[in-house]
């Protein structure tokens, strides 16, 4: 048995409540809550759709509140949190069990001598959310009410109900609600052994609380409208499915549209199991949970000329597709699964919005136009396709990016965006101007650029070495010259020894900034040791241990590296608060997971003890029943005890620790 909890955490509201579901169709659409079936979050619901997808999330069904009639007493299954500071009803004191079956969450409620289970699943590639209810013991039939909870609104938004009448009328098996003439319509329906008796409304439940919210310095009420109510009665061994979907025609199978998510999870599965490459065998059970919740991450995206492609959201539930977390992820998300036609369509589809040598640093809601803001995405590119050849040696692929990659490289080196340019004197990748943000530590308030980092970064420079090698090595394998990429290379190798500090033992964060070298103790220095080919080192191997071991002394934690040594006079600790006080600790102390897979390679490196660098991992095999159920953190506090923070599932973590488990060191 897998992930799962009993009734002495499902029945106790705040651990409960701590911990989230996630669900996802393909296309970025989602549905997620918490075990105790109360609302946390803004982003949590029954059925958050991409009307543009992978973008255009709106929250359409939000919950159900069930009651169940039995033996002619009745069980609220549901919770709320209310503004006034009440928990009503309080239905999660019914929840025997709460466990995972592959991604799919399922709730066992006991009342009396019943037993009920409910599953929520959404169907690949359709804007559709299903939720089956079946009895699994009782002695007699019972009736399962359900008030329908709606809104129409963008997923960061929040809803005070005020005089809005949303259209909602009877159809066969359901309900279709229209929130405004030029909203997307979409459809309540029920698959059900007995006819429901199904009844509409449009009245407002005002005052939710939102305590995430509330946490994160935003707006900690809301309020949603009620579309309806329908009442079931079932019988032992039956089963009523709810299909909420913005598809007029939807299967309501619900047997049948259950049993082509197990198959589609097996496949995921048996593809993984079945690459010779990855050596799968004798892997533990978490690592499997990790291949199942990659999937969640890897979406459809159509490109500018209509032609299908593919994408990796950044994280639920808040991220969209970002340049940089694609390159970064894809390698853990796509060939540490064996899922390599996937990777070659991203590979692809991203080839195709390369400008100025540049990666789209995310596509913004809206306008979906790509913004251009980051030097280290393209970089990162490089990476990805060549952990993807060596997996897969697709010559083709590599034959049809050339160009695009020889751009890129011609790019960087004579100037681009941001100032983005190769200083000839020493090779070394400058970046930078005022007011941008362009390294992976991004964050921005207003006009305050948290951690600029303008000059020469590390691990640009990391990055930037290792794309010049492997431009070396795919120009021989497409019968051009590698000598201008090898000799670059070699002129970036032999000034790197630049960023070495011999007083401290470690390397400058930043070279040629503003104000001179930036000695700030961070993680980034870690990528000169995980990325560069193993014959060719940035350091020594004296050097590569002491930066191995300074890191591990002063930024390591279970679940990741802090990005700020702590004894930095500007750490911050805790994550929380306003959008000033989120951002101002988000680089400056707060625990990234997805370092922690190159810290691993590192170590490896190092130390050559491929079994110890595993070790550093496992941690994160806890963290799988903390937060969201079966998948892992963007971010953690970096002072004691460590809370989750930030999106609760997250590409990058998922990604590296598959990649570092699974792919050897190249």
């Amino acid at each position: 048995m897998g992930i799962q909890f009993g009734r002495s955490l499902c029945g106790c509201l705040s651990t409960a409540q701590r911990r989230e579901w996630l669900v996802t169709n393909g296309i970025g659409g989602y549905a997620s809550g918490t075990v105790a079936g109360v609302l946390t979050r803004r982003y949590h619901g029954l059925l958050m759709a991409a009307l543009q997808p992978p973008l255009g999330h709106t929250l359409l069904l939000a919950k159900l509140d069930e009651v169940v009639g039995y033996r002619d007493r009745y069980y609220p299954l549901h919770g709320n949190l209310w503004a006034d500071g009440s928990v009503n009803p309080q239905g999660y004191q019914f929840i025997e069990r709460f466990f995972l079956e592959g991604n799919i969450p399922v709730w066992q409620y006991a009342f009396a001598d019943a037993l009920l289970q409910k599953r929520i699943w959404m169907q690949p590639g359709s804007n559709t959310t299903y939720i089956r209810y079946t009895l699994h013991r009782g002695n007699q039939p019972l009736t399962l009410s359900l008030t329908a909870l709606a809104n129409y609104r963008d997923r960061h938004g929040n809803t005070q109900g005020s005089n809005w009448q949303m259209q909602v009328e009877s159809r066969e098996k359901g309900i279709q609600v229209q929130a405004f003439p030029e909203a997307v319509p979409w459809y309540l329906l029920v698959d059900a052994p007995n006819s429901p008796k199904i009844t509409t409304a449009s009245d407002w439940y005002w005052g939710f609380d939102l305590p995430v919210e509330r946490y994160r310095g935003l707006s900690d009420r809301e309020d949603h409208v009620c579309i309806g109510k329908i009442a079931i009665d079932l019988s032992l061994g039956e089963s009523v499915t709810l299909v909420a979907t913005t598809e007029s025609q939807p299967n309501l199978d619900g047997k049948a549209a259950l049993e082509e998510r197990y198959r589609y999870e097996r496949e995921i599965l048996h593809q993984w199991q079945n690459c010779d490459y990855l050596q799968t065998q004798d892997t533990p059970a978490w690592i499997r949970q990790l291949v199942l919740a990659a999937d969640a991450f890897v979406v459809d995206r159509t490109l500018a000329d209509g032609s299908p492609g593919k994408t990796i959201i950044a994280g639920y539930p808040w991220f969209g597709d970002w340049g940089r977390d694609m390159a970064i992820s894809l390698p853990g998300l796509c060939v540490a699964t064996g899922r390599w036609q996937v990777a070659r369509t991203i590979l692809k589809t991203f080839a195709a919005y390369v400008d100025q040598g540049m990666l789209p640093n995310f596509f913004p809601d809206g306008t979906n136009q790509p913004e251009y803001n980051t030097v280290d995405a393209m970089l990162w590119y490089f990476q990805a396709l060549y952990v993807y050849y060596q997996a897969t040696q697709d010559k083709a692929l590599l034959q049809e990016i050339f160009p695009v990659l020889a751009a890129a490289i011609a790019w960087y080196r004579e100037g681009t965006r941001y100032n983005i340019q190769c200083d000839r004197e020493d090779g070394l990748l400058y970046a930078g101007t005022e007011g941008v943000q362009l390294t992976w530590m991004d964050a921005k308030v207003d006009d305050w650029v948290v951690t600029p980092r303008m000059g020469k970064p590390v691990e640009v420079n990391a990055l930037w070495y290792n794309a010049l090698l492997v431009m070396a090595e795919f120009a021989t394998q497409v019968g051009k010259s590698d000598r201008e990429y090898a000799r670059m290379a070699h002129q970036v190798r032999k000034n790197f020894h630049r960023f070495w500090s011999s007083q401290w033992g470690y390397c400058y964060d930043v070279l040629d900034g503003p104000q001179g070298h930036d000695g700030s103790l961070r993680p980034n220095q870690i990528f000169a040791i995980s990325l560069p080919p193993t014959e060719l080192p940035l350091f020594l191997p004296e050097q590569q241990r002491g930066i191995v071991d300074t890191v591990a002394a002063r930024l390591l934690t279970s679940y990741g590296l802090r990005s700020l040594d702590p004894q930095n006079p500007q750490y911050r600790g805790i994550y929380g608060g306003d959008r000033v006080q989120r951002d101002g600790a988000y680089h400056q102390g707060t625990v990234w997971s997805w370092l922690l897979g190159h810290f691993a390679t590192a170590y490896w490196r190092a130390y050559g003890d491929k079994q110890r660098a595993r070790e550093f991992l496992k941690p994160l095999a806890d963290h799988l029943t903390d937060a969201c159920v079966g998948h892992t953190s963007e971010i953690f506090d970096g002072d004691p005890p460590m809370h989750p923070r930030g999106a609760f599932a997250q590409a990058w973590t998922v990604a590296e620790v598959l990649r570092a488990w699974f792919i050897p060191v190249l």
